[in-house]
């Protein structure tokens, strides 16, 4: 086999394969085997015809086919291997030329990683906010618990804002009452917007017993973004008593004796929330005066794919979930159809360009994944996925996704490994020191794993697998 490569541009070459005939022996025999289990012929046993035979019957035009088809992954792959091609996707095969007992010749183009030159990213100074926490942020959190800890008490009186109101629910579309759309003993907090809209102006002022009609748009179920009406009568109205805020509170609430030491210990978790949020933004703005350094040439293909990815995902899987369509979330985001495109666009080319330059930081500082480091990540991904530890694990080995797994633990070093040479200051002026953290905190690895992975979003851009999947003539 012979092959040459050529260059159409950064990011996609065409590969020229020429393979003498006596190469495809293998496949030869490998097609008129297949054949010979697959037809019957008057005369011999199933199995037992004879190549010339089947030459005659069914063509040796259909024996050529299967066999190319069958050795034109080998021979890509091995041109791929030869010229040492990082290769993204499927490639697209045309056989120029298939001269029996000759030759058989065909090109192959196909997306590539693009050359990336790293520059000296010692010099990026970014700024952060200041991890600043007032007394109205621990007023709020105390009260926050407070009502976490409330109680309730029946009242004969119309219901308030505020009160907690037990329904019975009716819903009807078109007159006719949903199946799913009947509820009773419905425990609600009147003005959280937890139910459905405009039950709030329709319970409002209504004592137990009595009961309204309001017109609202269905979230969910079998009638999900269509109108209903709600028939909703009042069984209970509650008032909510919040426990007095001192010592006997914060021995109700938590482990300390007096209010003191509570408000303390929630001003500590929230200097602890804000100084994680303040590592997420160093590292988010990192990585974006990294990309403003670095030329990133993206294939178009693989952008396209990541886009239909981007998408599917969120009108199928998210959406799915939340009950509307696409035209139902442009509306709640307030957004047009071509800024939705463009959003998704941009985000994709982002992730694409954080994935290669970080794929090369990894190469370029030889940074390894080992086996604690790869277990850590996978807990904290399984627990975001709502699945146990060997579930997941389960499911990735399955899956055969043990790879991108090792490549996101190695992009988050990637990133760490700049975000430590950069100058990290805060709106106070002061340098922020990173790697400073208590032991129970999270993380400046971990949070920075989950900001290179927030941007690249998994982009279908493994090589490794790419370059070994069939190829179809």
């Amino acid at each position: 086999m012979k092959s040459a490569v050529e260059t159409l541009n950064p990011t996609r070459v065409r590969l020229s394969i020429e393979v003498p005939f006596e190469e495809l022996k293998d496949s030869l025999d490998a097609a008129y085997k297949k054949i010979n289990q697959q037809v019957t012929v008057k005369g011999f046993r199933k199995g037992k015809i004879p190549a010339r035979v089947i030459d005659q019957r069914f063509g040796r035009g259909a024996v050529l086919e299967e066999a190319v088809n069958d050795a034109l992954p080998k021979f890509y792959t091995d041109a791929v291997n030869e010229a040492e091609l990082n290769v993204l996707g499927q490639p697209e095969v045309d056989i120029t030329e298939l001269k029996d007992g000759e030759t058989l010749n065909f090109t192959a183009e196909v997306d590539v990683r693009p050359t990336i030159e790293i520059p000296d990213y010692s010099g990026i100074e970014v700024e952060v906010d200041a991890v600043e926490v007032s007394e109205e942020d621990v007023d709020k959190a105390v009260e926050e618990l407070r009502e976490r800890f409330a109680s309730t008490a029946p009242v004969e009186r119309a219901a308030e804002d505020g009160d907690v109101v037990t329904l019975d629910l009716e819903a009807k579309v078109d007159g006719e009452v949903l199946e799913d759309g009947v509820a009773s003993g419905v425990s609600y907090t009147i003005g959280s917007g937890e139910l459905l809209d405009g039950i709030d102006d329709a319970v409002k002022g209504v004592e137990a017993g009595g009961e309204a009609t309001f017109a609202s748009e269905l979230k969910g179920g079998s009638a999900a973004g269509k109108e209903a009406e709600v028939t909703v009568k009042v069984t209970q109205v509650a008032k909510r008593e919040l426990p007095e805020l001192d010592d006997d509170f914060a021995q109700l609430a938590s482990e300390f004796d007096t209010l003191e030491e509570l408000r303390g210990d929630s001003r500590k978790r929230l200097e602890n929330m804000k100084q994680y949020d303040q590592a997420t933004q160093a590292q988010e703005r990192v990585l974006e005066k990294l990309l403003e350094l670095v030329e990133v040439p993206v294939p178009e293909k693989l952008l396209e794919d990541e886009i239909n990815t981007r998408k599917h995902n969120l009108e199928h899987h998210q959406l799915g979930q939340m009950g509307i369509d696409l035209e139902k979330y442009l509306e709640i985001q307030g957004k047009t159809a071509e800024e939705f495109d463009t959003e998704t666009k941009e985000a994709a080319v982002k992730g694409i360009k954080t994935q290669f330059v970080l794929d090369e930081l990894v190469n370029k500082e030889k940074l390894n994944v080992n086996q604690e480091e790869l277990t850590e990540h996978l807990m904290r991904r399984a627990a975001s996925s709502g699945m146990s530890p060997d579930q997941f694990a389960q499911a990735v080995v399955e899956g055969g996704q043990v790879p991108m797994l090792v490549g996101e633990v190695a992009r988050g070093k990637a990133l760490a490994v700049v975000v430590e040479a950069a100058t990290v200051k805060d709106t106070n002026g002061e340098l922020v020191d990173l790697d400073d953290e208590d032991e129970d905190e999270v993380s400046a690895e971990g949070s920075t794993e989950e900001a290179s992975e927030e941007a690249t979003e998994a982009p279908k851009a493994d090589a490794s697998e790419s370059s070994e999947e069939k190829t179809e003539a």
